[in-house]
């Protein structure tokens, strides 16, 4: 015999008061006159459900990433470029945030990967005064808006982990409005700031990390690096540490696979084939250039992305099956930069370059990236010194010094959310 299945759940009220309530109605209009409402219409305008139990984090997100008419650059449906959760898979796949829903770090590295400027706060390092002034900030303009990650069981509600975005503040009732996306199950209400706090103020077990609150806006720069992939791969060659980098490479590896000349349109798959192989390679950590043995590249793609009408950019994308049975999917960007390659990768500057970003580039940015305490366990001072004047970023181009600062937040979100937050 079929469930009966569930029809809503009764809101706990108090603490909660709907927001379609008379009284909830009462308290929005007082919020409206004091000014604490102004990001609230731009959120209802882009208020959905959550399309999956355990997508709440996508939800609010995709609600927020609207409401700031952050373009997604990349298409929804038709010709419609617009931000559903179906779309936001870049930091985990979709088939397990259906399983296991999204901690706090990773939905801050999803939000910054799709073009938002995002402040995370855990609430082990914020307080709820500080919790408080941002919020009134938020609420009283359209400009930024905050995502809170809280446990509902102060709230008196059933479930556990839960993300939404805040759409008003009532200040002489000290209250906030939830605009809860699992709006099967509760209809957006008012609570207690206090108590909200308390919710926010409790330990994720999926991480053993506290939860917490983050203000999204939208970022003053290209969303991504496709859009500027060429201008950064010049910059970094023009780094110091770049030239280091390169060196050492050479000095590990004397030649690189030459490949025959071909026409455009027979080179790309050909490369395509095997920077896939090289791209599992550095993410395995097995191998360097040359192709692992055992190693099988399948479904070589070669696609364009049209993220504008002016800048089509190249992707390759590719399957690689080890032989102990792993399969790694690799998508490489095809740099803007026309250049016709003698070789395949970069292991001498100015006569072996490609048209991807190359190991040495690659290597070089991460470099970059790590943050500079990485290096403070090298004994020997000297070598520190030098170590430190290749790493320093305030000289940097200013496109490559942007870019590495958005990898280091990212690392960052990243390395706290797996629990180590010296990282």
């Amino acid at each position: 015999m079929a469930s009966p299945g569930l029809y809503r759940r009764a809101l706990p009220s108090p603490p909660a008061v709907d927001f379609a309530s008379p009284e909830g109605k009462k308290i929005f209009v007082e919020a409206l006159g004091q000014g604490t409402m102004e990001g609230f219409f731009k959120l209802i305008s882009n208020y959905k459900t959550q399309s999956e139990p355990a997508y709440c984090a996508l939800a609010t997100l995709s609600v927020v990433l609207n409401a700031l008419a952050i373009d997604p650059g990349r298409k929804w449906k038709g010709p419609w470029r617009w931000f559903d959760d179906s779309m936001l898979d870049c930091c985990e796949p979709l088939e397990k945030i259906k399983a296991e829903g999204l901690t706090f770090g990773k939905l801050a590295c999803l939000a910054r990967c799709n073009g938002a400027k995002v402040e995370a706060f855990r609430a082990n390092g914020s307080s709820v005064h500080d919790f408080r002034n941002r919020v009134i900030a938020c609420c009283s303009s359209e400009d930024c808006h905050v995502i809170v990650s809280y446990h509902r069981a102060p709230l008196n509600q059933t479930g556990i982990g839960h993300f939404s975005p805040i759409g008003g503040y009532h200040a002489e009732r000290d209250m906030v409005l939830v605009l809860d996306v699992a709006r099967f199950k509760y209809p957006p209400h008012w609570v207690p700031l206090n108590l909200l706090w308390d919710a926010v103020s409790t330990i994720d077990q999926a991480t053993g990390l506290y939860r917490g609150y983050m203000i999204i806006s939208k970022l003053n720069r290209a969303p991504s690096v496709l859009y500027t992939v060429a201008d950064i791969l010049e910059q970094i060659r023009t780094t110091a540490l770049f030239k280091h980098v390169t060196r050492w490479l050479d000095s590990e590896s004397t030649c690189c696979n030459t490949f025959v000349k071909l026409s455009d349109k027979e080179m790309l798959p050909a490369l395509a084939a095997d920077v896939c192989c090289q791209g599992a390679d550095l993410l395995t950590g097995c191998g360097r250039l040359a192709l692992s043995s055992g190693k099988c590249c399948s479904q070589i793609d070669v696609k364009q992305l049209n993220v504008d009408t002016e800048n089509p950019v190249t992707i390759a994308s590719g399957t690689v099956a080890t032989g102990g049975g792993s399969v790694q999917e690799v998508d490489v960007l095809v740099p803007l930069c026309q250049r016709v390659p003698s070789r395949f990768c970069l292991s001498n500057e100015g006569h072996c370059i490609g048209m991807h970003p190359s190991t040495a580039d690659v290597l070089t940015v991460l470099l970059l990236a790590l943050p500079l305490h990485t290096w403070s366990g090298i004994k020997e001072e000297k070598l520190q010194v030098e170590v430190t004047s290749l790493l320093i970023t305030e000289d940097l181009p200013p496109l490559l010094q942007e870019e590495v600062s958005f990898l280091r937040e990212q690392l960052h979100f990243l390395m706290t959310d797996i629990g180590d937050p010296s990282h």
